[in-house]
């Protein structure tokens, strides 16, 4: 075993350690091998949680084809100790060009999967027009199940795909606290500075935002939240945040954070309010919500002072400091979720992939994940904690039937 190889190895059988759901899914599977016979490709931010997804679904009888999800993102030493140790096919590694990265996708493609565990949507854009193999497949995030109804109302998704987000086990835990904590984890560890007291604001507050500020609340930050949906804004302010559009937001802001899935969540009007030495994050699948290229041409120099940070010199002074280039930070300059997030997310993944296999044929579409399976992974993180609940009785059930 290499050096890498060996420290990849270490990252994995530490998450592995800390999974419990996934640890008794794969007690399960590995008796009834569900997957057996089928091939399923993985395009997902590839480190140390992900491979014990892999190798979850290996053990269920899967052949097992991984790619990254995002060119800076993946883990090297975990992929090397991946491929090499655990038998998995792998195509990804860290900083990819975009050719790079699309030839990675088409590479897991290439295996003619019967099934695909997508993170963003790039593998169904790819998969135009599908073959006779495929089964249909699963999206894990919020900006991947947006792309799947855009594309289904086009007339464009020709395979049946379950939105895992949806599932309330998923987005309500790792949409809520795992980028709440792994966003502010990724922040302080890259730039060392101090939450408590600052001004933090949110663009977005859909559960990915929910989940900042209320992280960053917690730490001691006073949070404003930016929003266009009135009915969130008022969610907001009810949850204890000031509320206010970006471009005034930012003329007090020591830390911005975008989670809204669209293009130009902070636009050049708002940059040219923004606060001297103003940090810009973002927590959004595509490196599109944080002006990178705006802030370049507005520039008059840049540095980094410090690894994975880039300092914009703008001609009045102004110092503005973009993390991660822009990407999803949380894996750019982070691990992720923290691990027993992850474990719930999994365990719906792995639970709605058997059920798609095991289903009669489904048409084109976006379907959301069966009620049962999110009760079961509920069941199951519930043993896990030793916490017991009550139940209706007979009669409970009864009323409640008739309301």
């Amino acid at each position: 075993m290499t050096e890498t190889s060996r420290r990849g190895a270490d990252k994995i059988a530490w998450a592995s350690a800390h999974m419990p759901l996934l640890a008794a899914l794969r007690e399960e599977l590995l008796k009834e091998r569900p997957f057996s016979g089928r091939r399923i490709a993985m395009s997902i931010h590839l480190e140390a949680k992900t491979a014990c997804l892999a190798m979850l679904l290996r053990d269920g009888g899967a052949e097992v084809a991984v790619t990254g999800s995002n060119p800076l993102s993946t883990q090297d030493d975990v992929a090397t100790a991946l491929a090499e140790e655990e038998g998995v096919v792998v195509h990804a590694r860290r900083g990819v060009d975009e050719e790079e990265y699309t030839e990675h996708l088409r590479a897991v493609l290439a295996t003619r999967p019967h099934a695909i565990l997508d993170d963003g949507g790039d593998l169904v854009a790819l998969l135009d027009p599908p073959y006779d193999e495929l089964v249909g497949g699963c999206e894990e995030t919020t900006t991947g199940v947006a792309r799947l109804h855009a594309l289904h109302r086009e007339g464009r998704l020709r395979f049946p795909m379950f939105a895992v987000n949806d599932a309330r086990m998923k987005h309500l835990f790792d949409n809520r606290y795992g980028t709440g904590q792994s966003v502010w984890d990724a922040i302080m560890r890259s730039t060392n500075r101090l939450v408590a007291g600052s001004r933090v604001v949110v663009v977005g507050y859909g559960w990915c935002g929910r989940g900042i500020a209320l992280r960053a609340a917690g730490l001691g930050a006073r949070v404003t939240v930016c929003e266009v949906d009135p009915v969130r804004a008022v969610e907001a302010r009810m949850d204890g945040f000031d509320v206010a559009p970006v471009a005034d937001a930012v003329r007090e802001a020591d830390f911005l954070v975008t989670a809204t899935g669209c293009v130009d969540a902070v636009d050049e009007k708002a940059l040219a309010h923004a606060r001297d030495g103003l940090l810009l994050a973002n927590a959004g699948h595509f490196d599109v919500e944080v002006p990178v290229e705006t802030l370049s041409r507005l520039a008059t120099s840049e540095r980094k002072p410090r690894e994975g940070i880039v300092e914009y010199l703008l001609d009045d002074g102004r110092r503005l400091y973009v993390l991660g280039e822009g990407r999803l930070v949380n894996l750019v300059l982070g691990d992720g979720h923290p691990i027993e997030i992850m474990d719930i997310s999994f365990a719906v993944q792995t639970l709605t992939l058997r059920h798609l296999l095991e289903s009669p044929p489904l048409p084109p579409g976006v379907y959301d994940v069966p009620a049962t399976i999110d009760r079961d992974v509920a069941s199951r993180k519930l043993r896990s904690l030793g916490i017991c609940i009550d139940s209706l009785s007979p009669a409970q059930q009864a009323y409640l039937d008739h309301a």
